[in-house]
């Protein structure tokens, strides 16, 4: 007997789906030439291929050569993918080794937060090569280490960035990189895919933070976090002065716990803020996954801190656990928005 395919193996997954015997690959969603939001969600089935009972069935979109597969023959899964025209290949595997394909051609539009048309973008930023790694000894009193790689797997665009983090005591470790200047622009919109691999107990918050100096010498912090403790996403406020700052995260009223999110699966983070000229920042929105929480929240952000003028971002992983422990996530499509 014809062994299957072995590639991405998931557990068993098994779907009542009310459909026909037929021949080959059944695709009940998306639709060909279907617009989309990603994730979406994927319905497929095959009772046989070349007369064989199927006996699995996987997908892969475009070229890439990972292949997600499933025993029996239904798919249901909710599927990831950057913004853009794709091939879905749905396929299904005979007992006796037959293959039979169905391609399905769609479209990943955005729907969620949107820039302003005359918006500066850069994208590719988990892709520099100026990243650096920090332990933060502001969280929890504990500490932390870790190493970053570029991954064409897990990943969107071929090129993904890869954390791995080591923490003791509710340590936590801060990844940043600096990708230019620019003093004027006041308004921001954050776009990142973020993948956690599995296990995923020991994350307490993931943190992504954008840090701009202002033409007045001081730096305006976009902090926001999906903070596993309190169960909320969380922004930063600086509830001093900017010459004596005391840097807080408050809770918002919006739902988020970073180990709630499912494992081994892209998810699209957008984030929403604006500032004015005294470095007052206002927290729009956070879209998870297209879906939208309000904040809502205007609050001062300013820190004299002596920077040189400049855009940096930060992404952070912290540690749920009191002891020893790791955890591995991955970044990629990440783009600031600014006008």
């Amino acid at each position: 007997m014809t062994t299957l395919p072995r590639l991405s193996l998931i557990s068993s997954l098994t779907i009542a789906l009310s459909v026909p015997a037929l021949a080959g690959v059944t695709v009940n969603s998306p639709a060909n030439s279907a617009e989309l939001t990603s994730p979406f969600k994927l319905s497929a089935a095959a009772i046989t291929c070349s007369s064989q009972t199927v006996g699995a069935m996987g997908y892969s979109l475009d070229n890439s050569a990972d292949t997600t597969v499933v025993s029996g023959d239904a798919i249901g899964a909710s599927v990831a993918s950057a913004a853009g025209t794709h091939t879905l290949h749905v396929k299904a595997w005979g007992e006796k080794g037959s293959a039979c394909v169905t391609d399905v051609a769609i479209t990943i539009v955005t729907a969620t937060g949107s820039a302003s048309p005359d918006a500066i973008s850069l994208s590719a930023l988990q892709a520099l090569k100026n990243w650096n790694a920090i332990n933060d000894v502001a969280t929890g009193g504990g500490s932390a280490s870790g190493a970053m790689s570029i991954v064409n797997s897990p990943s969107l665009s071929g090129s993904a960035r890869e954390f791995a983090t080591a923490y003791k005591g509710y340590g936590g470790e801060r990844y940043d990189v600096s990708f230019g200047d620019d003093t004027l622009s006041t308004n921001f919109l954050y776009d990142a895919w973020v993948y956690l691999r599995s296990p995923s107990t020991s994350i307490a918050n993931v943190e992504m933070d954008l840090n701009q100096v202002m033409p007045n010498g001081q730096t305006v912090i976009f902090g926001v976090q999906c903070d596993g403790w309190s169960g909320t996403w969380d922004y930063t406020a600086n509830t001093g002065t900017p010459e004596k700052p005391v840097d807080t995260w408050l809770h918002s009223k919006a739902v988020c716990n970073p180990r709630t999110w499912s494992t081994n699966t892209w998810h699209h983070v957008q984030i929403s803020y604006a500032r004015d000229d005294s470095g007052h920042v206002t927290y729009k929105s956070v879209w998870l996954d297209d879906a939208e929480s309000n904040i809502d929240a205007t609050v001062s952000s300013a820190f004299a801190l002596g920077w040189s003028p400049t855009l940096l971002t930060n992404f952070q992983i912290d540690s749920y656990s009191a002891g020893s422990a790791s955890s591995t996530v991955y970044l990629d499509n990440l783009t600031i928005n600014r006008w």
